[in-house]
């Protein structure tokens, strides 16, 4: 069942379009994220859903209804924001029944609502307690709460958890995963982070200048980027994009050299001419060290992160090559280095930045 339609939905600020012809689907009980780097319009666009921006063309539907001039408060929906906006002289309780008070929710069933909210985000030792008396994490389980005890159509989050510290952004981050699981409710996130895009969606939306570039699942958007501009946004370490022209095509194989002069053979790639510029995508994990590679630079810098090496390679032409090398490896600043790729998961891009499709793709000899 559909539980949010959108159709060709525009945005514009007098001449400025923000939101550019969107349209796609969110089923019941999915889990959508909205990402995109600032100014994107994700934003914007969840605040389009919320009632809360006026939509310049195109339909709105929520449980099959146009609600394009439906008021806020009439859409059925709850929005947590990335402030908390909890009221200071109000206990947790009363913060998280505010909205029912309001709606005129008689005083027991009120109490219930929160008990039960609050037994869920385990709360239930805090209900007397100030925001100030709460952590950051504390205060914004309180803001999730306030929008379960309206048992909404669909919830709505504005990057809730870019105010939080590294460590309590990835415990919260599994809080709500478990917290969507077990209420089975309609979320739709927004997020400029796209490790909590991959950790959290069932499906992404990845947004850029108000237009969406691709929608599908985490793994899909990783494994198949429709383009040049998803292929470097999703993945951390992003994805190495080398510009690159084709010297000879035979619809068998392909002969590339690369900016910097370097050359290598890859097979199983249609439609790709001599002479075309395109460019390769390599993610940090698909190159190997090896004596006779075919990549060769020298080493700019070495990460130790443990459980992995990352290393960034000078080719020569301009941003460094980032490989990640599994385990601990002490790497010689300066060093030259051979790289081998796995073509196998080889990425190519047309001058357009589109996704040339693959047939198959080997290193040839």
């Amino acid at each position: 069942m559909v539980s949010l339609k959108i159709q060709n939905l525009k945005k514009s600020y007098g001449a400025a379009e923000v939101i550019k012809s969107v349209s796609f689907d969110v089923a019941q009980g999915e889990f959508v994220v909205f990402v995109g780097p600032s100014g994107c319009g994700k934003s914007t666009l969840l605040r389009m859903i919320a009632g809360l921006e006026e939509i310049s063309g195109g339909d709105l539907l929520i449980d099959g209804q146009r609600v394009n001039d439906v008021a806020p408060d009439r859409r059925g929906l709850a929005m947590v924001f990335q402030s908390y906006a909890l009221y200071p002289h109000m206990t947790v309780a009363e913060n998280m029944g505010f909205a029912l008070r309001l709606a005129g929710v008689p005083k027991e069933e009120r109490r219930k609502k929160v008990e039960d909210a609050a037994r869920i985000l385990q709360l239930e030792t805090l209900l007397d307690r100030k925001p100030a008396n709460l952590s950051g994490g504390q205060r914004q389980r309180v803001a999730i709460g306030r929008a379960i005890v309206r048992h909404p159509k669909i919830f709505l989050f504005d990057e809730p958890l870019s105010n939080l510290d590294a460590a309590l952004r990835g415990q919260t981050r599994m809080e709500l995963v478990a917290l969507h699981r077990q209420l089975k409710g309609t979320m739709i996130y927004v997020t400029h982070d796209q490790v909590e895009a991959m950790t959290m969606a069932d499906r992404i939306v990845v947004l850029r200048a108000g237009v969406v570039e691709q929608i599908g699942r985490p793994l899909e958007l990783y494994n198949e980027p429709a383009n040049t501009f998803v292929a470097g946004f999703i993945g951390s370490p992003k994805m190495n994009l080398l510009n690159a022209t084709v010297r000879s095509s035979d619809g068998e194989r392909i002969e590339l050299t690369l900016d910097g002069g370097q050359s290598i053979r890859v097979g199983g790639f249609a439609n790709v001419q001599a002479d075309a510029r395109v460019t390769l995508g390599l993610r940090p994990d698909m190159l190997k060290p090896a004596d006779d590679g075919p990549i060769f630079g020298t080493i700019v810098l070495s990460e130790q992160l443990g459980k992995e090496t990352l290393i960034h390679v000078d080719l020569g032409t301009g941003e460094p090559l980032t490989v990640s090398y599994e385990g601990q490896h002490a790497m010689v600043i300066g060093a030259r280095i051979s790289l081998t790729p796995d073509l196998d998961r080889l990425h190519l891009f047309n001058e357009s930045g589109t996704r040339v499709d693959r047939v198959r793709s080997t290193i040839m000899a």
